[in-house]
């Protein structure tokens, strides 16, 4: 045991028993009488005393027996705790002093590898503003895309609304004649024909089948002509399309039987067509009339649901044109146009270059007569100087002496002649009318 716990349990104990026998020491002098006693009897009350005070200070002894091992089992609890705390104690001083060492290490490594980061961290760090820039134009670029995103659904929401007009529209008889024959005359002038020159509008027609009214009549060169009749079957098809045209089930077979009706009544608009027979009623036309179909759209869905209308209307003299078709055919119209009146304008200029070569003949003759008469005019004046040198002059410086004032000057002659003209094209002869 620890000598100074020991040494702090004798001084408990020692100063517990002195307490105890003043206590008794105390109760005995309390208990005595003032006045005097026998001896024996004082002698008998003090043994009795003391025996009973030597049987208390046994009890303090065995309690105090009792809790001395109580608090040296205690101490040597609290002996073995201190020892294990002191053991403890050492641990955590060692592992702290080991933490630290290992915290040293750690931030010296730490130091290095931030050392050897700081590229990396100047990269991050210009990234992050970069990541900030790009966020804050993302941020301003959500806000135009959901503007414009905004203002595409207002778009779509005004088309639809016009679509649904349209549809609407188009599905009044009188409105798709209009818009049909505005494709024809868009088509027709696109294709470069010029109205009351190149193709008439409404024009009226008597023939055999009756009196018919096109919507165009096309001219040809060579004073042939071909009808037009624009035609919108629109009605079955436009509720088709409305179709999607995967849908199967019950709307599947009403598409299908929508398309169907849709290619009925082209199949009627080309027997309309075909009995009204408009080239009966044209001068110099091909046997057929051209039904303009203003889309695309309704000649192909109607050739996908039945291959043999083009057979049908080629059997019924009439010619099923789309846009792109009328286009290219008209096209042709105006360069065969283009090719007649290049011909026209060829055998003009053959004329005017026919009379320009005999008017430069005639030219040519006249200069000739010039030519020759400035020569007989040169000739002559060259003789009038010849004489005047020779003839006259001579006898009037005879005269000289008379008057030496007056002296008569010598007169040349012209030596030059009028030029030839050798050109090619001044020495012309009048081409054989026969050749």
């Amino acid at each position: 045991m620890d000598p100074i716990l020991a040494l702090i349990i004798g001084l408990l104990v020692g100063a517990i028993l002195g307490v105890v026998i003043g206590l008794l020491v105390a109760r005995v002098r309390a208990a005595a009488p003032t006045d005097r006693i026998d001896p024996e009897v004082l002698e008998a009350r003090h043994q009795a005393a003391i025996a009973q005070v030597t049987a208390q200070e046994r009890e303090q002894q065995a309690r105090l027996s009792a809790e001395l091992a109580s608090i040296t089992a205690r101490a040597g609890a609290m002996g073995e705790q201190v020892a294990s705390l002191q053991q403890q104690y050492k641990e955590t001083i060692d592992r702290q002093r080991d933490e630290a060492q290992a915290l040293a290490e750690r931030e010296r490594r730490e130091s290095k590898v931030l050392q050897a980061l700081t590229p990396v961290q100047e990269t991050l760090r210009t990234m992050q503003n970069k990541v900030t820039e790009l966020e804050s134009q993302r941020s301003l670029q959500h806000g135009e895309l959901s503007q414009q995103l905004k203002s595409a659904t207002e778009s779509e929401e005004r088309l639809r609304s016009t679509a649904e007009s349209l549809a609407s529209a188009l599905r009044n008889n009188s409105t798709r004649g209009v818009w049909g024959e505005t494709q024809l005359r868009n088509v027709v002038q696109a294709a470069g024909l010029i109205e009351r020159v190149d193709f008439d509008v409404q024009s009226s027609i008597t023939s055999d089948a009756g009196a018919g009214r096109p919507d165009m009549v096309v001219h040809l060169p060579g004073g042939k002509n071909i009808a037009v009749d624009a035609k919108v079957p629109f009605s079955a098809f436009l509720e088709a399309s409305q179709i999607s045209v995967t849908a199967t089930g019950e709307e599947g077979a009403r598409r299908e039987a929508l398309i169907k009706q849709h290619v009925k009544v082209m199949r009627g608009h080309i027997d309309t067509l075909a009995s009204k027979a408009y080239w009966a009623g044209l001068d110099a036309s091909p046997e057929l009339v051209i039904a303009f179909i203003p889309s695309e759209s309704l000649v192909s869905s109607a050739m996908e649901a039945d291959p043999s209308i083009m057979d049908y209307a080629f059997g019924k003299r009439v010619a099923l044109a789309s846009p792109v078709t009328l286009w290219s055919v008209l096209k042709t119209v105006a360069f065969s146009w283009q090719q007649d009146v290049l011909t026209d304008q060829a055998k003009t200029l053959f004329d005017l270059s026919k009379e320009l070569y005999q008017r430069l003949a005639t030219l040519a003759e006249h200069a000739d007569k010039l030519r020759r008469s400035i020569d007989t005019t040169v000739n002559s004046y060259n003789q009038f100087a010849n004489s005047l040198e020779t003839r006259v002059l001579v006898t009037a410086r005879k005269l000289n002496a008379l008057d030496e004032s007056k002296v008569i000057g010598a007169t040349n002659t012209v030596e030059g002649t009028p030029k030839h003209i050798t050109a090619a094209e001044m020495d012309l002869e009048l081409p054989d009318e026969d050749a």
